[in-house]
């Protein structure tokens, strides 16, 4: 998203930062505080924020901060070198001990509606960005801090984060922006040198766990909720003043604001929030808390708390411990929750366009959105040229339908399904077991096999070879179109876990590794072949591998 240069963003400092690459040469914007109203209290305590879209606010210094990674590709996004990402500077600006030239750090006001209750205001608990950065490509980047101290939107909590937390956040931010999925990105992980205190499962057994800030960047980390909490306390105007701004600043093609220009807006942000959703589908993630405060109005995947990848097809799975009886963001509920929560932010804004019905059109273009992109993402999967409804569409429901009813792990199965070769002559003559065995990896229980279940499968088996004869397709070229969205490495939960435990003992080696192997996810890369693997049994149930909680 571009951004028309000021003024004082003369060609002279463009070139100082693209030649430098150094903090010095950063290029703060800061048009949110500057043109939105903020917090008149400058006191950082606890407490309800009206009439405010922010709070000026800044990190608590920790006492011995260390670099643990970074992202090499958000830091050339950013143009700062790699000696200054791996400078002592680097490190105490992004884990809050030092505050740069331009700098203007706050933390924004909202609301939401978590599982599905209002729960009033919310806001910036533990986040705090520390400025917009345009850097020479005249991109707008906001640069947040997470776990970098309490703000007044803390409620009773710290502010902070512990380590086994930000290191998922930050490679899950990268491993889904390799993968192709809408999302914000990170930057670094810094260790803080300093003790958190966290009960992670809420059962009374509280422990003290390594402190950690992650440092993540975005366009814009407008909410939802950050819209619903003008709206619930009834400050019209200053959600008007809101949605311009965003208008303005991250949809400027809609041109000036309007009740039309509003319904367009809405309509937007309907369909960017499907793409995301279908690309959610696609690599079998699951993000968890699905509440309308995590829900970003530019459609990118944000806040990475209890997420999951989905190993074993199984649509009613939750990561998140919270949501362990209810199961409201399960897998297979992800695209109805995101109407749901759609619709509230319908309700927020509905007093700036006095109509229902063009909020209604763009909740209808949504669910169309969803479909549509869902049956083609489908055909991709499955390597079809197109989707085609007379036949697609049971193929595709009796194929869920089959993997449901036995542990089969999502990625390695359709990984395994691009060498099917559908041209085979003798494909016709095999038994089920001889044409199920290519895709026996994928299988954590063969047991569960049935006889009926494996005359399923194969039968399956030879409709879906039927069916890619009828593209007139090469082979080879299928297995191209379907490894291309269908990868093989993803962030497995107890990859990420194994990191942790590493890191927690005082070895971060593995963070890097898993971030160059999520660099490329849909590659071969000879030798990785191990992080491709099923989960392990060791994995199953153990905490962090196989269920999470919003503890962090």
């Amino acid at each position: 998203m571009k951004y028309m240069q000021s003024a004082g963003l003369t060609a002279t400092r463009q070139a100082a930062t693209q030649s430098s690459g150094g903090l010095d040469a950063l290029i703060f914007d800061n048009r949110f505080t500057d043109q939105l109203p903020g917090d008149p209290d400058p006191v950082n305590r606890r407490r309800q924020v009206p009439d405010a879209c922010y709070s000026l606010v800044a990190p608590t210094p920790v006492n011995a901060p260390q670099l643990a990674a970074y992202s090499r590709e958000v830091a050339d996004l950013v143009d700062l070198s790699p000696e200054t990402c791996q400078s002592k500077e680097f490190t105490e600006v992004f884990t809050g001990n030092r505050l740069l030239p331009g700098m203007k750090p706050f933390a924004m006001c909202y609301g939401g509606h978590q599982f599905g209750n209002w729960a009033g205001q919310l806001g910036d608990g533990r986040a705090i960005n520390l400025g917009e950065v345009i850097n020479t490509h005249g991109d707008r980047l906001i640069l947040q801090l997470k776990g970098a101290g309490p703000t007044p939107y803390s409620r009773n909590a710290d502010g902070l984060a512990v380590l086994r937390s930000s290191i998922r956040e930050f490679l899950c931010s990268e491993a889904m922006f390799h993968l192709g999925v809408p999302t914000t990105r990170a930057l670094s992980l810094t260790l803080t040198g300093e003790k958190v205190e966290r009960d992670m499962f809420y059962d009374g057994h509280p422990k003290m766990e390594p402190g950690a800030v992650v440092c993540r960047v975005a366009p814009s980390f407008l909410r939802f909720g950050n819209f619903q909490i003008h709206a619930a306390r009834g400050e019209i105007d200053l959600l008007k003043k809101l949605v311009d701004y965003t208008i303005a600043t991250d949809f400027p093609d809609l041109g000036k604001p309007s009740a039309r220009t509003y319904a367009q807006w809405f309509d937007d942000v309907c369909r960017r929030t499907a793409e995301m959703i279908v690309h959610w589908m696609r690599v079998g993630f699951v993000h968890g808390v699905m509440n309308t405060d995590n829900m970003s109005i530019l459609g990118l995947t944000i806040d990475y708390g209890p997420y999951g990848w989905l190993e074993n097809y199984d649509p009613t799975w939750t990561p998140n411990t919270t949501d362990a009886v209810g199961r409201r963001y399960r897998f297979g509920h992800q695209p109805a929750v995101a109407h749901w929560n759609l619709v509230q932010l319908a309700n927020a804004i509905y007093p700036l366009i006095g109509e229902i019905d063009p909020l209604q059109t763009a909740l209808d273009h949504y669910a169309h959105a969803y479909q549509s992109g869902w049956q083609e993402m489908m055909a991709g999967k499955l390597g079809f040229t197109r989707y085609e409804p007379h036949s697609d569409q049971a193929l595709i429901t009796d194929l869920l339908a089959i993997l449901a009813q036995a542990e089969t792990d999502m990625t390695i199965f359709f990984r395994r399904l691009a060498g099917l070769d559908g041209h085979d002559p003798a494909a016709e003559e095999k038994t089920d077991d001889e044409l199920m065995a290519p895709l026996m990896e994928a299988y954590y229980v063969p047991d569960q096999l049935t006889t009926d279940l494996r005359r399923q499968t194969a039968d399956w088996i030879r409709r879906y070879m039927t069916r890619t004869r009828q593209d007139d397709m090469l082979p080879a070229a299928r297995r191209t179109r379907m490894n291309a969205v269908n990868p093989k490495y993803v962030l497995r939960n107890y990859l990420a876990q194994l990191a942790i435990d590493k890191a927690e003992a005082g070895d971060v080696t593995m963070i890097d590794e898993l971030l160059e192997l999520l660099r490329h996810p849909y590659d071969e890369q000879p030798g990785k072949e191990g992080f491709a693997a099923k989960r392990p049994d060791w994995a199953r149930h153990r905490p962090g591998c196989s269920m999470l909680s919003c503890s962090s």
